[in-house]
């Protein structure tokens, strides 16, 4: 990639005056002025070599070895050392095909499991939900276009200390039949699961008849297991519409993941393990694992009654993904999980690395932040969650004001407006930083203008647009190098600018794989699209007389199309043709 050219470029500018110095620092301006490219490296040296900033930017500036990529090198104070592009450099890059595999990232060839969605059964998918499920597939779609072998996981919660509380609800303030025969099974079975905690309000003692009954299914118990089977038929049932208008796939397990449940068999090998290496030990009846200097809060793997936990299940499921052939050797487990399990992801690869299973390089934790009200956060047991059934809908809905004017036939206008409302939704969470919480608002979520998703696919679909009709009229966007003197375009600073930032693209995937950062890509597309925009604004490209602009604008529409594209299938958004 061209910054590590030009990073090396430095280092033996740096070396040619006898200086020791760390790999410098090159980062892209936000301003054009400032070039494609610059570093603070003579900042960081002034102390140790006792200089003034400007006087060793300029020494590095004429100690650089001269290279066709690079036009000219400005010195700008403080002591910042700017890099500007040569013209020849960037309608080449412009001119060569997008090829993402050929990107070599830190993860590139491996073999990745990454586990996102990861719903409750019984439980509705909520838009508290969505965060993991986008986020993990763009990282997954990231990961698998730059080279790596990615397996996509969906770690149901289909087990645990809940499905005692919903065994004991149906049993006594329903039935079987009742929720069989309900036009919406789930709703049903969360108003079950609410009525259960208004009443363990009343009568704490219902608590513990609830354990009793998760007792007797971890004991195998038919009809507590039969009740179980079906709350987990009328999920998945839900949670595959919900996939399918997102857009979101798995590979595993025939395609639905494998639940907590899977693992139910894999767990006493697990704790035998654990006591095989002295990791276990008693506290007040229950069985857990506690950490040299306390570097973390003990974690528990056996309650007092001897039933497990999320810890014992995921440890069991861990150590299925590490042995299993499907996976091979060194495979890196990646967990998009909300934030607030911070800590306890913490503690979970700490313990196995006690056991010997991990390298530090093989797990790790994405954690998003939280939708949230203004006022409150979102808990299914209090009965206040916002349905994502209901937000997918009312994005189509408003999705449609973009096409109702137009010629379009009616199953046409419903598809677009689908894959619109659809790409508002992941936009608007991807394009920021997943750590960061988003209070839910609808006219935030589903804006149709400036930095969102529309924004992006009609910008596509308008370069789209202009390529069919050059195709139409004949035109060509290859470019005669001897000819580049005679393209006055390119003395342009908007064209030279939009060339500039084309040519970064494969840098931005780079950086945004190795960082795990996605949300730049978004930032990177939004700066294109608004640059493309400025361009369609102010130039003709089919109605251009001169043919040297028509080749250089028409090759800027191409390819700002192909990286659109490129950029929208990295985030699971449908890049439209027409809108």
């Amino acid at each position: 990639m061209l910054k590590e050219k030009i990073k090396n470029l430095l280092q033996d500018a740096l070396s040619s005056q006898g200086i020791d110095a760390t790999p410098a620092q090159i980062s892209i301006p936000n301003e054009d002025i400032y070039g494609d490219y610059s570093t603070p490296i003579a900042l960081s040296l002034s102390k140790k070599l006792q200089k003034p900033a400007m006087v060793i930017a300029n020494k590095i500036s004429q100690n650089l070895k001269k290279v066709d990529y690079i036009d000219r090198v400005e010195v700008v104070k403080p002591g910042f050392v700017n890099f500007f592009l040569a013209k020849k450099y960037v309608v080449e890059k412009a001119e060569k095909e997008i090829d993402l595999l050929s990107i070599k990232t830190k993860y590139s060839g491996k073999n990745i499991i990454i586990e996102y969605s990861s719903p409750n059964i019984a439980k509705p998918f909520t838009v508290g939900h969505l965060r993991s499920t986008i986020i993990g597939d763009a990282y997954a779609n990231l990961l698998e276009m730059t080279g790596s072998k990615v397996f996509r996981d969906n770690h149901l919660g289909d087990w645990g200390t809940q499905f005692g509380k919903l065994l004991y609800a149906i049993k006594n303030f329903s039935s079987i039949e009742k929720i069989e025969t309900n036009e919406d099974p789930i709703k049903y079975l969360v108003a079950l699961y609410v009525k259960f905690h208004d009443e363990e309000e009343i009568n704490p003692s219902i608590k513990d008849e609830a354990k009793n009954w998760f007792k007797k299914l971890e004991e195998g118990d038919i009809e507590a297991k039969s009740i179980w089977q079906k709350c987990i038929f009328w999920s998945y049932k839900e949670f595959d519409n919900i996939y399918k208008k997102l857009g979101i796939k798995f590979t595993e397990n025939d395609g639905r993941g494998f639940g907590e449940s899977f693992f139910e068999d894999k767990m006493k090998d697990i704790v035998k393990e654990l006591r095989e290496k002295n990791l276990l030990k008693k506290s007040q009846g229950a069985e857990l694992v506690f950490f040299k200097k306390d570097k973390f809060p003990p974690l528990m793997i056996l309650k007092q009654d001897g039933t497990s936990l999320y810890a014992t299940r995921d440890l069991a499921a861990d150590k299925f993904r590490l042995t299993h052939k499907r996976y091979g050797q060194d495979v890196i487990i990646i967990n998009e999980v909300g934030k607030e399990q911070s800590l306890y992801f913490k503690q979970l690869f700490e313990v196995e690395k006690m056991l010997g299973w991990i390298s530090e390089t093989q797990r790790f934790h994405i954690g998003h932040g939280l939708y949230r009200f203004k006022d409150s956060k979102m808990s299914t047991r209090k009965g206040n969650s916002i349905w994502l059934k209901d937000v997918l809908f009312e994005a189509e809905k408003r999705a449609q004001t973009l096409t109702e004017n137009n010629t379009l036939d009616s199953k046409t206008i419903k598809k677009i407006s689908s894959s619109v409302g659809i790409g508002a939704l992941k936009w608007n969470d991807l394009k920021r930083s997943p750590h960061l919480d988003i209070v839910f608002d609808w006219e935030e979520i589903l804006s149709m203008n400036g930095n969102s998703g529309p924004y992006i696919q009609y910008t596509y679909a308008r370069a789209s647009s202009i390529i069919t009709r050059s195709k139409e009229d004949h035109l060509s966007s290859t470019i005669i190098s001897s000819k580049l003197t005679d393209t006055t375009d390119l003395d342009n600073p908007q064209i030279l600018s939009i060339l500039n930032m084309l040519s970064k693209f494969e840098e931005i995937v780079l950086e945004s794989t190795n960082n795990m950062e996605i949300h730049n890509i978004c930032s990177y597309l939004f700066s294109l699209a608004k640059k493309y925009n400025q361009i369609y604004q102010a130039f003709p490209v089919i109605n251009e007389k001169d043919s040297n602009n028509q080749k250089i604008r028409l090759l800027i529409t191409e390819k700002t199309a192909k990286v659109l594209e490129a950029g929208l299938n990295i985030l699971g958004i449908e890049a439209i043709k027409k809108m």
